[in-house]
């Protein structure tokens, strides 16, 4: 068959882009159109997201790939990071420029929250993770702080639904993306309408949830004619980054027992797949995430700082003069002395730092531990610490499945850095399975795909991914060495 093209909107945290994808029935070829910076900015002391820039950079995008594949075009679809959201007006004027998750109003609000829903009732509703960047205190900060404007609002839409409107004026929100907000009801797999009404938030602004696959309505006539496009599709992937980068999991294994996977990025997500959320008091009492997936899934997972650690240490750097590319970095910790400082990513102290080099000197004097001297040490301390940290989060989902992991599959940026790649396979003691890189785009146009009527199943979409897709192994080694490391680090931390 002649290759059809389909297009990719991928947000993340630190860049995004627009790939156009050819799929010919049987593989797929990316490529990549337009990358741009994205990032946080300080506005009046707060952090915000510049949606308007965003959708600029996306209309560009457009504008290349129509350019380049005309007509060949068949459908769009938008995948972000998850929690932050955008409210709408009765007119439809955005309510202000959206909070980055980061931004410190949220601190302490969990707290303030659990008076009013306890915290048990908050986990058999949503089974999400506790996390203060969590929408649901997102939303009771402003409710707080601005609740004149939150009266205004009414519609709430996260980011990539956001971005949908934008392009085609749907007001729906996708499932993943929606179970990332911890406002979301897994048992009714609909709004906690109750819950959020305890907590006096607006219930009529939440909108309909649609599934993945969903197709939107097509672009609107001023974005078509600005990019030079016929009006395709807009079609819901899993809007979330972590759900489209699940699909493109290579897995050959049916169920979700025998597999586990880690999509490694600015945060590392590691998890199950399974067919129900897990709201047991034990998942609870671990503070596991009950994440929705493709085909009514969950996502079984944990949320770990993951490589924004490494991100943060190489803007300490070069804040002090010292300017290293990540590959440069990853051969200065390869020579660095094994497990001379191990931190726990989790803390606290880590999320938004001041200078992650001196949170993590702060940290090692705190547990008595020599404290990293040189970028490399530094590095190293991040990447064996990410390793342990998978390590005890592998043992927390094969206790809450029953069941060994025997393959960890790496999907993601993060799948470059072939040092952490072994760690992970040294700490976790099982083969570590990488690629693709590109799988959160992989994941977004298969579902295109599939809502347009060229591909079947998910495991149909993970054979196209295999033959699409370049991967690498890794066998566990240095176990006694790994062994002694998660004692040792198990006895400075608590979490």
């Amino acid at each position: 068959m002649a290759s059809q093209c389909y297009l990719a909107v991928d947000l993340g945290a630190e860049s995004g882009r627009v790939v156009a994808a050819l799929f010919d029935g049987e593989r797929v070829e990316l490529r990549e159109q337009h990358r741009f910076r994205n990032g946080p900015v300080s506005v009046g002391g707060t952090l915000r997201w510049d949606l308007v820039n965003l959708w600029r950079e996306i209309q560009t995008g457009l504008a290349k790939a129509a350019a380049e594949f005309g007509d060949s075009i068949r459908s769009i679809g938008v995948d972000t990071w998850g929690v932050d959201y955008v409210l709408l007006s009765e007119t439809e004027e955005l309510l202000g420029l959206p909070y980055c998750y980061r931004d410190s109003r949220t601190e302490g609000l969990m707290a303030h929250t659990f008076t009013q829903v306890p915290r048990a009732d908050i986990f058999s509703q949503t089974g999400l993770q506790f996390m203060e960047i969590n929408t649901l205190y997102q939303l009771v900060a402003m409710n707080q702080k601005n609740p004149r404007l939150m009266e205004q609002a009414a519609t709430f839409l996260m980011i990539p639904d956001f971005l949908n409107w934008l392009l085609c004026g749907s007001k729906v929100v996708e499932f993943t993306n929606a179970t990332t907000s911890q406002c979301f009801n897994a048992t009714t797999r609909d709004w906690a309408f109750d819950m959020l009404a305890k907590l006096s938030l607006p219930t009529q602004m939440f909108p309909q949830v649609v599934d993945s696959g969903t197709k939107l309505g097509t672009l609107r006539e001023d974005v078509a004619r600005q990019a030079g496009i016929k009006r395709i599709d807009v079609i819901a992937p899993a809007t979330h980054d972590t759900g489209s980068a699940v699909v493109a999991v290579p897995t050959e294994m049916t169920g979700s027992a025998k597999w586990a996977y880690i999509s490694s990025g600015t945060w590392s997500l590691m998890g199950l797949e399974v067919p129900n959320a897990i709201l047991t008091q034990r998942a609870l009492e671990l503070n596991v995430t009950n994440e929705g997936g493709v085909d009514g899934t969950y996502r079984l997972l944990k949320n770990i700082m993951g490589l924004w650690l490494v991100q943060q240490c190489k803007a300490s750097f070069e804040r002090a003069g010292r300017n290293h590319d990540y590959s440069t970095l990853t051969a200065l910790a390869t020579e660095a002395p094994a497990f001379r400082s191990l931190i726990d990513p989790d803390d606290s102290r880590f999320l938004a730092p001041d200078d992650m080099a001196s949170a993590i000197a702060s940290f090692c004097t705190e547990t008595g531990q020599s404290v990293p001297e040189t970028d490399g040490q530094f590095v190293r301390c991040c990447l064996e610490s990410l390793a342990l940290k998978y390590r005890r989060v592998l043992g927390w989902l094969e206790e809450l499945s029953g069941e060994a992991v025997e393959v960890m599959h790496i999907v993601g940026g993060g799948t470059k850095n072939a040092l952490l790649n072994q760690f992970t396979a040294n700490a976790c003691g099982c083969p570590v399975v990488t690629g693709p890189v590109e799988g959160t785009a992989l994941g977004n146009v298969l579902i295109q795909a599939r809502a347009m009527g060229e591909i079947g199943s998910l495991a149909d979409i993970r054979t196209v991914v295999r033959a699409s897709s370049e991967m690498n192994r890794f066998e566990p080694a240095d176990k006694d060495q790994w062994d002694a490391a998660d004692t040792r680090l198990s006895e400075l931390t608590t979490s």
